[in-house]
């Protein structure tokens, strides 16, 4: 039974996917698993694929949802993002990974999305 993380955490990824679409995007694939660790959320922008890491948060108390992502978890999205490029040779050619964090929570009022594109350098 999934628990309150996963819950929040699912929706947040529902909101993003829904936010990117909105803006254009083609939503490819949710919760890709790759030996490096999870990526959340995988689209198209034009001709760029795009590996997204959301962060919800229901409040400040911890910080913003931005500031949990440290070096080690940067590390491990570049490495996710080349093990699943290389799964997939078909979306060869410009990558970018961006961050989605959103505070807010499910049945509350809109929540606050802030879309953060090139986030991570390889």
């Amino acid at each position: 039974m999934p628990n309150y993380k996963q819950n929040l955490g699912h929706w947040g990824e529902t909101v993003a996917a829904d936010f990117l679409i909105q803006k254009g995007y083609q939503v490819l694939h949710r919760n890709e698993r790759t030996a490096f660790g999870e990526i959340d959320l995988v689209a198209r922008q034009d001709r760029v694929t795009v590996f997204v890491e959301v962060k919800t948060r229901t409040s400040l108390n911890y910080g913003y949802p931005e500031e949990s992502i440290t070096r080690q978890k940067r590390h491990h999205m570049i490495q996710a993002a080349l093990a699943y490029l290389g799964d997939h040779p078909e979306l060869a050619g410009d990558w970018r990974l961006d961050v989605i964090a959103i505070q807010g929570r499910k049945g509350g009022p809109p929540p606050e999305i802030v879309h953060y594109e090139n986030a991570v350098n390889s």
